[in-house]
């Protein structure tokens, strides 16, 4: 399989990241074929008549290679390394959990670490720009414990300027590694505790206070939000935020992604993080990555 010249335009990287989307993979999933991934790779690949009887996983694999190349990198590449290297190489499935665009303020973590502490990753990949930063990183620093930011060489020595000392910085290389610039510094003191609630789920919230030993209050369901953001006003930041990562650790956890992971090519295992799958839709996503090429090219039909 062979990537035509014109995948250099900007549209054509484009469809070809799109293949790993929640999109994509939620159609293979549920219908065991996406017309969507046929559109794309039809977009930005030259299939050779020897390739279509190979199954489409190997469109996953070589689009992959070419999205984290350092010219063509592209946020999902970003992801796949964080999943790899960081979750999965350093932790597990068993003691850590990986949550992606994790919401605080206005703003979206691109992803998140809980296993005995907090971690927010913002990527800033080649081509992206670094005028929201700033207000990213403040948010991120009211909810987590410890925050970086993971981009590529370009942008390095800004960052390293723009950014406070506290926040770490880390280079995706161009072997695909990740390189730590600069470490980050993990303060819980400054979390804010209605900026947690804010960001989590109204059950995750109740949990928290059952494990300092506050009982939720017993009142109508109207009520109970802004009850309960009260409440919060009122904790011991670090306290709030060992019981947060000790409650979301449990509830966003990844473990049923296990099994699935072992038998997923490299190059779609960050993608079902992003996409909630149910037990059956598992089994059809591995059955639909394993339809051949030529096949597939049929579903936008």
């Amino acid at each position: 399989m062979s990537l035509v010249k014109k995948i250099l335009d900007g549209e054509q990287q484009s469809a070809l990241a799109r293949l790993f989307s929640s999109a994509v993979l939620k159609e293979l999933a549920q219908k065991g074929k996406s017309p969507l991934f046929s559109r794309l790779i039809t977009e930005s690949l030259e299939i050779k008549e020897s390739d279509l009887s190979n199954p489409i996983s190997t469109v996953f694999e070589s689009a992959f290679k070419l999205i984290r190349k350092t010219d063509y990198r592209h946020e999902y590449a970003y992801k796949a390394a964080i999943t790899k290297k960081l979750l999965l190489g350093r932790h597990s499935l068993n003691t850590a959990s990986l949550v992606t665009e994790f919401r605080v303020e206005n703003c979206r973590a691109d992803i998140a670490i809980f296993n005995g502490t907090s971690t927010a990753y913002e990527i800033k990949s080649e081509r992206d720009s670094l005028n929201r930063l700033e207000c990213q990183l403040s948010s991120y620093k009211k909810f987590f414990s410890k925050v970086y930011v993971i981009t590529g060489e370009n942008h390095i020595p800004e960052v390293l300027s723009c950014t406070p000392t506290d926040v770490g910085v880390l280079l995706l290389t161009k072997r695909f590694g990740i390189s730590t610039i600069r470490e980050a510094e993990e303060d819980a003191s400054r979390v804010n505790p209605e900026i947690i609630f804010d960001s989590i789920q109204l059950r995750e919230a109740q949990e928290i206070l059952i494990k300092l030993g506050i009982t939720p209050p017993n009142i109508a369901n109207t009520q109970m939000r802004s009850a309960l953001r009260s409440i919060f006003s009122q904790l011991d930041p670090a306290e709030a935020h060992e019981k947060m990562v000790t409650t979301l650790r449990h509830s966003r956890n990844s473990l049923k992604l296990m099994d699935l992971l072992g038998n997923l090519p490299e190059s779609l295992q960050a993608a079902v993080f992003t996409t909630s799958l149910k037990n059956k839709e598992k089994t059809t996503l591995l059955e639909a990555i394993n339809t051949p090429i030529r096949e597939a090219l049929s579903w936008a039909r």
